[in-house]
C-alpha cells in the first residue's frame, strides 16, 4: 500500500482583544441578560497586551518558537511567565495584531460587506505592507476606506456589526439580506473571521514549506462554523473561498463539520483521496472562531487571571503523495467511535486508540507520542474541566494498564514519556489533535520520535440532533522509503537486486 504523506504545515494566532467583548458569546449573552454586570466592568482591566500575548508560553509553542518539550520545563500556571526573546513569526506561522486581521477581513470580502474608516484603512495597509510576506495583490484589495459617520448610521440604523480597535468603532460588517438571519451581520462577522484566519494559515502554510499554490488539487475546510443562505443554512463553501484568497488556482474543495473532531476526519479524507490516486495534493485548513473568545472569563476574572481566551486560531496542513521521505498517514490503523461505541470514557479511549493500534499488532506503548484534546490547562483548571490532555493520557495509560503492556506503577513514567502539555487555545476544533502534527513532522524526519497518534474528538450532542459522542483517530510514522506499487518493494530494496543482477549476469558472462 503506498501511503500518503504530511508535507507541511501552518498555525497561526490572531490578538483580537476588541472582538472579546463585542462578539465572544458569554460577553454578548451577558450583555443581553445584565448589561451592567459587575464582570462586564471588570472584564477590560483584565485585557492582555499583544506583546503579553506574543510573549506567553502556550501560543510560542503553537507557532512553532517553543517546542512542547521546552513548554514542560516552565512551572505551571504560564499566564505570569514570559518566553523571552518571543517574537510574533514563528517557525509554522505567526501571532497577528488585530488591526493587521480587520484589514485581512476587509481584503477576503469580495461582496463589500466589510466597511472600514478611510484613516484607519491607511493605516493598516501600510502595516500590511511591512508584513513579511503578505503579496501586493492581496493589499491592492484595500481600497479608500469610509467615513465614520457612514460606519457610525450601519451600526446604529441598518443592522451592521461594529468591528472595534483600541476600543474605537473603526469599520463595521454590514448584513446581506434584510430577514434571513444567515446573512445577518452577526453570522457573516463570524464567517468572514474563519475566511481571513483560514487564509492567513493558509498562506502560512505556502510561505513556511516553499508550496507553489497551483499544485493544490482539493481543499477541506473543518472549522466549526456554517456559511450559507436561508434556503441551505450550511451549504458551504468555505474551502473555495479560502482557496481563492490563497491563491490555489487549480484547486476545488469541500467542508467537513463534526465539531472538535472535524479536523482528524479531514486529515483522514484528504489521506484518502490523495492514496486513492484522486488528487495529488491536498491542503486541510481551518480558521478560528469568535463566540468561543473570552468563553471562561468569568472564571477567569473571579480568580484574578487575565483573559487568556483572547486569540483567534487557525491552521492548515498539506497532505501529498508518498515522496519516500516525509512521514506517512496510516489509514490502516485508523480509530473510530461508532453509533454502538458507547460514551464512558473507557470505551470511548479503547475506540480510538487500543482498536486501531490491534490491528497493527501494536501494544499502546509502541506510539511514541499522543496527540490528544491539546487545551491549555492555564485556561481549562481555572474553570473546573481539570487538566484535558493529562486526563486523556490517564486513561490511555490505565487501558495499557488494564492490557498488561504496562505495570501499575509506570503509569506517571507512561504520561510523562508518551504525554505532553497542552498548549491549544480553546477554538473548539483548534485543539483537536492536530497541533501536534508540525512538531510530529519534524520530530519523525529528525529521528527524535517513530510515530505519533492523531485524536479528535467531539460533542455532537451540541447540535441537539443526537446524544451520541464522536471520535476518529489515525496514526502518523516514519515513511520506509517510496514503495514499488506493483512489487511491494522499496527502491532501495529495487537497487539492491539490480546490481545482485548485474553481478550475477557478469559472474555469468566470464563463465561463458
Amino acid at each position: 500500500m503506498t501511503y500518503s504523506v504530511v508535507k507541511g504545515s501552518g498555525y497561526v494566532l490572531v490578538n483580537t482583544p476588541d472582538m472579546i467583548l463585542h462578539n465572544g458569546t458569554t460577553q454578548t449573552t451577558e450583555k443581553t441578560i445584565n448589561p451592567n454586570s459587575d464582570y462586564l466592568k471588570e472584564l477590560p482591566k483584565h485585557i492582555r497586551s499583544f506583546e503579553e500575548v506574543v510573549n506567553y508560553p502556550p501560543n510560542q509553542t503553537y507557532i512553532g518558537n517553543l517546542t512542547p518539550e521546552e513548554l514542560k520545563e516552565y512551572k505551571k500556571p504560564w499566564y505570569d511567565k514570559k518566553f523571552e526573546g518571543a517574537d510574533k513569526v514563528g517557525k509554522f506561522g505567526e501571532i497577528m495584531h488585530q488591526n493587521e486581521f480587520i484589514g485581512l477581513m476587509k481584503i477576503v470580502d469580495t461582496f463589500d460587506l466589510v466597511k472600514l474608516e478611510k484613516n484607519f484603512t491607511e493605516d493598516v495597509k501600510e502595516k500590511l505592507s511591512a508584513h513579511h510576506f503578505m503579496k501586493e495583490d492581496l493589499i491592492s484589495r484595500l481600497k479608500s476606506g469610509d467615513e465614520i459617520e457612514s460606519i457610525k448610521k450601519s451600526v446604529e440604523e441598518q443592522g451592521a456589526e461594529g468591528l472595534y480597535n483600541n476600543g474605537e468603532l473603526v469599520g463595521c460588517v454590514k448584513r446581506a439580506h434584510d430577514i434571513d438571519i444567515n446573512l445577518s451581520a452577526h453570522i457573516l462577522f463570524e464567517n468572514l473571521v474563519v475566511k481571513a484566519s483560514g487564509v492567513l494559515a493558509a498562506l502560512n502554510l505556502i510561505e513556511k514549506n516553499n508550496i507553489n499554490p497551483e499544485d493544490i488539487e482539493y481543499i477541506i475546510e473543518c472549522s466549526e462554523e456554517a456559511c450559507g443562505d436561508m434556503n441551505q443554512r450550511g451549504g458551504g463553501n468555505f474551502a473555495k473561498s479560502i482557496g481563492e484568497m490563497a491563491g490555489f488556482v487549480n484547486a476545488t474543495g469541500s467542508d467537513t463539520r463534526g465539531f472538535c473532531a472535524a479536523p482528524t476526519h479531514a486529515m483522514i479524507e484528504a489521506a484518502a483521496l490523495v492514496e486513492a490516486g484522486i488528487f495529488k495534493n491536498v491542503v486541510v485548513v481551518a480558521g478560528g472562531s469568535t463566540a468561543k473568545l473570552g468563553m471562561n472569563g468569568k472564571d477567569h476574572i473571579k480568580k484574578g487571571l487575565p483573559i487568556l481566551e483572547d486569540v483567534v486560531g487557525g491552521f492548515a496542513l498539506l497532505i501529498g503523495e508518498n515522496d519516500g521521505v516525509n512521514p506517512v498517514l496510516r489509514t490502516d490503523l485508523v480509530g473510530r467511535h461508532t453509533v454502538g461505541t458507547g460514551s464512558s470514557p473507557q470505551a470511548v479511549i479503547g475506540s480510538l486508540v487500543t482498536e486501531p493500534l490491534d490491528k497493527g499488532n501494536l501494544k499502546i506503548t509502541d506510539i511514541d507520542r499522543y496527540s490528544v484534546e491539546m487545551q491549555n490547562p492555564d485556561i481549562t483548571k481555572p474553570a473546573g474541566a481539570g487538566d484535558v490532555p493529562k486526563s486523556n493520557y490517564k486513561m490511555i495509560g490505565a487501558l495499557g494498564v488494564m492490557r498488561k503492556e504496562l505495570e501499575r506503577t509506570q503509569l506517571n513514567d507512561f504520561i510523562e514519556k508518551h504525554g505532553m502539555e497542552g498548549w491549544a487555545p480553546t477554538q473548539g476544533h483548534i485543539p483537536s489533535g492536530v497541533p501536534y502534527v508540525g512538531f510530529a513532522r519534524e520530530d519523525i524526519l529528525n529521528g527524535k520520535i517513530k510515530n505519533t497518534m492523531i485524536v479528535g474528538k467531539g460533542s455532537l450532542f451540541l447540535g441537539r440532533m443526537t446524544n451520541l459522542f464522536d471520535g476518529v483517530s489515525i496514526v502518523i510514522e516514519k515513511n520506509p522509503g517510496k514503495i514499488d506499487e506493483e512489487k511491494g518493494v522499496s527502491e532501495e530494496e529495487i537497487r539492491s537486486f539490480v546490481a545482485e543482477a548485474m553481478r550475477d549476469f557478469a559472474s555469468h558472462l566470464l563463465k561463458e
